[in-house]
């Protein structure tokens, strides 16, 4: 009892400090030394919030919750594959056919699989919550053949990949943020409808940035030299320039 309770104490401080490196990051100005430092912070976090989160899940078998076990395991899952591609693209983002490799597809194969089961695990529990989050499984193989196929001819192909994995990241904070932090802070609310604010409204935000992100850096390298809406050292330069060495 005493080491899940460590477990847990361990995951929610890690995910409040992977919450707020999330915030400084995005805020901070792109490419920067500083907007790289509080990234790395953020990742460090993430790994805390991952490597917690597998003795809860094996706590929950323990404490006859297997579905509960199954969810969390997923969402692990799915957290992880996109904190690793966010890192990879940035990392690897000279060598397109590197991060395209064997590990990300495996990943995209391992989601699409284990959402799958958390789709039927949802139909037989009658739970829209595990239908819909299963379904986000499925969409990750389906948009990463999407992304692979487009990348072929975007020399940007890496910044969207860095961004669209910090959506999902940022989608996994905010939910562990709003489904402990408002779970007590309305209680003249019907607790089912807290819940499914708390789980869908990150989501759907996601859904939307995700839009205005691929309609800000989405359009084609040949229809335009520069992306003058981009801020900081992105600011005027071009998708070459962009590629080039020093933003290491």
């Amino acid at each position: 009892m005493e080491g899940y309770r460590l477990f847990l104490i361990t995951h929610i401080g890690a995910g409040s400090v992977a919450l707020a490196m999330f915030w400084i990051a995005a805020l901070a100005r792109k490419g920067s030394s500083f907007h790289r430092r509080v990234g790395q912070g953020f990742f460090g976090a993430m790994f805390a919030v991952l490597a917690s989160g597998v003795p809860l899940t094996l706590g929950m078998i323990e404490r006859g919750r297997p579905a509960s076990a199954m969810f969390l395991a997923f969402l692990l899952l799915l957290t992880g594959s996109g904190c690793w591609n966010a890192w990879c693209a940035v990392r690897r983002r000279r060598d397109r056919l590197a991060y395209f490799g064997g590990l990300f597809w495996m990943l995209a194969a391992i989601n699409a699989v284990a959402g799958i089961g958390i789709v039927v695990l949802g139909i037989r529990l009658a739970s829209p919550l595990f239908q819909i989050f299963g379904g986000v499984g499925v969409f990750v193989l389906v948009d990463s053949i999407l992304r692979w196929r487009k990348s072929a001819q975007d020399p940007m192909w890496w910044l969207r990949e860095h961004y669209g994995a910090m959506i999902g990241n940022g989608v996994a904070t905010h939910i562990a943020f709003f489904s402990i932090g408002l779970r007590n802070a309305f209680p003249g609310i019907d607790p089912a409808l807290v819940q499914h604010f708390a789980w869908f409204g990150p989501l759907a935000v996601a859904f939307v940035a995700a839009f205005w992100l691929g309609r800000r850096y989405g359009r084609r390298p040949g229809a335009r030299a520069a992306i003058p809406q981009a801020s900081g050292r992105f600011a005027g330069r071009t998708a070459a320039q962009l590629v080039e060495p020093g933003l290491e």
